[in-house]
């Protein structure tokens, strides 16, 4: 009797194992295709939407959600195979995350940011912007993140809700810009040789742009300096090589025609005092 019960017990316990792996190979398997089928829905989906000719960062944005969404599933698809009840599952996922969500309330502000990034689109991928104090070309946003990289070629990862909770000024998403410079000559030089020489400089300027036409204008008198402001139009990818070859050629025409170029002087008098004195 005692070596019969003992059968029965060996052959359960065998058919709990068998039915254990069983299950276990059918939740690999589970996730496995599910971790395929993630990666494949969030190709797909990008896919459709670059057909579409959608912007490239809510393209990223929404083949990140999409994967993840498919990879939740999977998960709890293989714990169901478990043995583990989906209903369980998520009331229990559901406290988990409410809990995680009241002690990751700034990754959720943050993930909420990125969303209203992603729907109002102050700027797309490849734009030069400054943002959460940084300046930089976008190059990718994610979901609590945004990540740009600087003209010296570092990469700085700014907080969504940082971005998205500042001032953001997009530099190149018009396709012009203004130049703003500066120049100042003496007083005792020609002024109005001093504005037609600055405008010269502009108007013949290949990269100028004839409409907006450049401004020339007198706007302080400083105190060793008269100042002019000068406001030409360029292509927004011109802007910073017209505005170095404006300044070099400015300065050299103001030169050649007499005009004097203040800048800083500081005179420095002695006063000996002898002995006795």
């Amino acid at each position: 009797m005692e070596q019969l019960e003992s059968w029965y017990a060996d052959a359960g316990i065998t058919d709990l194992l068998i039915t254990f792996g069983f299950n276990l190979l059918i939740a690999l398997v589970i996730l496995f295709v599910g971790m395929r089928l993630a990666r494949w829905s969030r190709k797909w989906l990008e896919k459709v939407l670059r057909k579409r000719e959608m912007d490239d960062i809510l393209v990223d944005f929404l083949g990140t959600i999409a994967w993840s969404i498919v990879l939740a599933v999977t998960v709890v698809a293989a714990l169901d195979k478990m043995g583990i009840p989906a209903a369980s599952l998520v009331a229990v996922m559901g406290a988990a995350g409410l809990a995680i969500g009241l002690a990751m309330k700034d990754s959720l502000s943050n993930f909420a940011a990125g969303v209203m990034m992603v729907i109002f689109r102050p700027f797309t991928k490849g734009d030069f912007v400054e943002a959460g104090g940084e300046a930089g070309t976008v190059d990718e946003i994610f979901l609590v993140s945004t990540r740009l990289v600087t003209p010296d070629n570092k990469e700085v990862t700014i907080p969504n809700g940082v971005v998205w909770n500042q001032p953001i000024t997009n530099f190149t998403t018009r396709d012009t810009r203004r130049i703003d410079m500066e120049f100042g000559v003496g007083y005792g030089d020609d002024l109005k040789v001093a504005a037609e020489i600055l405008m010269r400089v502009c108007t013949e300027h290949p990269k100028v742009l004839k409409d907006p036409a450049p401004v020339v204008l007198i706007t302080a008198l400083a105190d060793s300096s008269v100042n002019f402001w000068v406001r030409p139009w360029t292509a927004t990818s011109d802007y910073w090589v017209v505005r170095a070859e404006i300044m070099e050629k400015a300065k050299a025409e103001l030169e050649a025609a007499g005009c004097n170029i203040p800048f800083p002087q500081r005179d420095v008098h002695i006063h000996e005092v002898k002995e006795g004195e």
